[in-house]
């Protein structure tokens, strides 16, 4: 080996060319990760759902589309601090799976289409929590015997897609958190003293106060006139609660739509969208 063989410097090291991915690869294996993640995320965080009834009005309109938090609450109360997590409480405004009629199943076999359990998504505000005593009479809602802290108004609706036309008769009082509607006829009956008979309500009405099971939500409408809830078919076991309510991603006039097929998309209701609710 020569000295001018020793003085040169060593050749560049020469690494093997990576096989370029194709477009189409690239494209799949992205289409790939989103869905997977689309996937997780419909499956233990968000869910989106829509609103087929006017239970909920005004707080929720027929024709919102709402994007529910299924990740909020606990199973079993076992609160982690890095986690956004907590229990169910009074007040909130949840989504579940329809129990069914525990007491008269042949009403749910009765309608048109008929209620089929466990395969509906109901929209309600959870009013009794576990081992409480609830009863509902005169319009309001007594808790073990105390009188529950509601804003009451009177809302009437000319059909079940329009929002509540509201009257404001009550001034709100410290500890009354939400609104609730009542229809003006059931408002003057109860003013003038009389007793008004709720055909089908058997759970927690008056002079039948009940006791809320452990593990069991009472929930009610806040279109307290217009709802079928717990005072209907009974308590909501907490394995069928989806998640807490969140936001109204989408909304559309479905009365002005008149049923076309994209009525959605032609009639919305943009002062709605991004509606938070509480």
């Amino acid at each position: 080996m020569t000295k001018d063989t020793l003085d040169q410097p060593p050749a560049p090291e020469v690494k093997p060319a990576l096989p370029q991915r194709s477009v189409i690869r690239e494209y799949f294996e992205s289409f790939v990760v989103t869905l997977v993640m689309a996937l997780f995320g419909m499956t233990f965080i968000l869910q989106a759902v829509t609103v087929p009834t006017g239970s909920m009005q005004n707080t929720i309109l027929v024709g919102d589309y709402l994007l529910v938090n299924k990740f909020i609450f606990t199973p079993g109360g076992n609160d982690l601090w890095f986690l956004p997590q907590r229990e169910i409480r009074r007040g909130d405004i949840i989504v579940f799976k329809y129990p069914g009629n525990k007491v008269n199943p042949r009403m749910d076999a009765s309608r048109n289409p008929p209620l089929v359990p466990y395969q509906i998504n109901y929209v309600k505000r959870v009013i009794g929590l576990p081992g409480e005593t609830v009863e509902f009479r005169d319009n309001q809602v007594f808790i073990n015997g105390q009188l529950l802290p509601e804003h009451r108004l009177i809302g009437d609706a000319p059909d079940n897609l329009s929002a509540l036309s509201v009257t404001e008769f009550e001034e709100r009082r410290e500890g009354e958190l939400w609104d609730v509607y009542y229809d003006p006829e059931s408002m003057d009956a109860i003013r003038a003293g009389m007793k008004l008979s709720r055909r089908g309500y058997e759970f927690g009405v008056a002079g039948k106060p009940m006791q809320v099971p452990e593990n069991s939500f009472f929930v009610l409408g806040d279109s307290r006139d217009n709802s079928e809830d717990s005072r209907f078919w009974g308590f909501v076991p907490r394995e069928l609660i989806i998640g807490r309510a969140m936001f109204v991603y989408w909304s559309c006039d479905r009365g002005a739509s008149n049923g076309d097929l994209f009525g959605c998309v032609t009639h919305p209701r943009l002062d709605r969208i991004g509606k938070f609710v509480k």
